[in-house]
């Protein structure tokens, strides 16, 4: 009869929860590491990206962009371009 050696003073820990304490010690400073650099890595992205003006840049692109959605011409293009256009203005009228 063979027995199995205790992996700590607590017997009442199964082995698979000391494996997983043991694992988790393990890679804790790993995954600290990782956090630490993508932290700096998108600080500095961020750093970057307001120097170069392109948080400016973008939010002039985006008022263009719905400026131009809401003009005659875009709506005009949009209605010629959905080919259920008929089929929706029945579909409100029998509403």
């Amino acid at each position: 009869m063979t027995t199995r050696p205790q992996a700590s003073n607590n017997s009442n820990a199964s082995p698979f929860q000391e494996l997983k304490k043991l694992a988790g010690m393990k890679f804790r400073d790993w995954y600290l590491k990782i956090a630490v650099v993508s932290a700096i890595i998108g600080g500095s992205m961020e750093f970057f990206m307001i120097k170069t003006g392109f948080y400016d840049k973008v939010s002039v692109l985006e008022a263009e962009k719905r400026a131009y959605e809401n003009s005659p011409e875009a709506k005009a293009i949009r209605d010629a371009l959905n080919p259920w256009r008929h089929q929706d203005a029945e579909a409100r009228k029998n509403a």
